[in-house]
């Protein structure tokens, strides 16, 4: 397997791309639909889906609807942990909490426009 599929439920597609591609380096694959577009990253294709836009948007057979947020995230492995954070920090990006050092490098956690959480990772 070469490439890895991620599905992100997001509130606005238009808002997502933006911030993936201009914050975090993504390339727009496709945006066929308001409501779907799928973004890549290396062998990462992250694929955002509006609520109620396409299959994976819609209600499961329970009446639960998809819904952003949550702690199941993607880690980004970055090269200045510290520069990324501070652009985004400018671009008014919301942060779940500071720089963290644990074993095997320092991350930070940042919301999408959506609330998906992204781990953002540096490597010692």
């Amino acid at each position: 397997m070469t490439t890895v599929n991620v599905r992100y439920i997001v509130n606005d597609v238009d808002a997502a791309i933006t911030f993936y591609t201009d914050m975090l380096g993504f390339k727009l694959e496709m945006h066929p639909a308001p409501g779907f577009a799928s973004l890549s990253r290396g062998s990462l294709q992250l694929l955002l889906n509006r609520p109620g836009a396409g299959g994976a948007g819609q209600a499961m057979p329970d009446s639960q609807r998809p819904a952003p947020g949550g702690w199941n995230r993607i880690q980004i492995e970055v090269g200045d942990l510290e520069a990324t954070a501070e652009k985004l920090k400018s671009a008014g990006a919301r942060f779940r909490n500071e720089i963290v050092t644990g074993n095997g490098g320092k991350q930070i956690l940042v919301d999408d426009p959506s609330g998906n959480p992204i781990e953002l990772f540096q490597p010692f």
